[in-house]
């Protein structure tokens, strides 16, 4: 039987710890600022991120691994007889998924599985995490592949914007509503949906009320939450996700809650103080 090596992107946003423990390998994705270009976790970090985008005033274009990239990422662990599965950044967001599958289709057929996640975050983070058990659990790739699908539509992501900024500088919204949300202190609730982001909510006022909002929607359906692992996920809130662990930690049986940070990728679509809860339904 073969072994198993369990592939993400940069995008899963597990922190090292985990994915050392879970032996999970991860393919980075780009960050550009003009002609130069950043692998998203390895010559970038998000603190160095947003200096950049405050010096400059504008947002880095993102961009999908290469099937270049992917196959050189593959190759040794092929060559070892280990079989893949790779699950990536939601199809629906970005053309990883699509390079991952050409690089593929360079391996003998079943070598490497790849699984679109239909998700960003630690909401592939989850799905990883699953597949590296089963792996370790002694599953071979189709039966890892079988398991996890069926859990994607299980995974809840959802999260609060704390500027406008970004959105509006990465085409998402227009200056009126950009200027309008600030002026009012409009923070978005984007909920992850079939693969993409979509707008559940919008809380004006302070920030404590928005954080509210996002703990109550995820507290109102805690009886269906798996109690393995949540994710408070967060782009330079520390205190804000915090604060969100301990309320988790105290109203569910949730055994670990793991703060993470976001990557440099989806932190240059959401900007900085975006904190959210990340969970799979049983």
């Amino acid at each position: 039987m073969s072994r198993v090596q369990i592939f993400s992107d940069s995008t899963n946003d597990l922190n090292d710890a985990l994915r050392m423990e879970y032996g999970i390998k991860a393919v980075p994705l780009y960050v550009i600022f003009d002609d130069e270009s950043y692998k998203d976790g390895l010559t970038i970090k998000p603190m160095r991120l947003f200096e950049r985008v405050a010096q400059t005033r504008k947002l880095p274009q993102t961009a999908a691994p290469s099937p270049n990239d992917f196959e050189q990422a593959f190759a040794p662990h092929i060559d070892a007889g280990e079989d893949i599965v790779y699950i990536g950044l939601s199809s629906a967001l970005s053309s990883t998924i699509q390079n991952a599958m050409i690089a593929a289709a360079q391996f003998e057929e079943g070598r490497v599985t790849v699984i679109d996640s239909k998700n960003l975050s630690t909401g592939i983070g989850l799905l990883v995490l699953k597949a590296a058990q089963a792996a370790l659990d002694g599953m071979n790739a189709r039966e890892i592949q079988a398991f996890i699908e069926p859990q994607i539509a299980k995974i809840e992501v959802e999260f609060i914007i704390d500027t406008l900024e970004y959105l509006h500088k990465g085409g998402r919204c227009s200056s009126v509503q950009a200027f309008i949300g600030s002026l009012l202190k409009i923070r978005p609730l984007v909920k992850v949906m079939d693969g993409s982001m979509v707008l559940t909510d919008k809380v004006r006022g302070k920030r404590e009320k928005a954080l509210d909002q996002l703990l109550n929607n995820a507290l109102a359906q805690k009886e269906q939450i798996d109690e393995q692992f949540l994710f408070i996920t967060h782009a330079m809130a520390a205190e804000e996700a915090e604060y969100l662990k301990q309320q988790i930690e105290l109203h569910t049986n949730v055994k670990q809650v793991v703060i993470t940070e976001t990557g440099c990728v989806i932190s240059s679509h959401c900007g900085p103080k975006t904190v959210g809860i990340v969970f799979a339904k049983k």
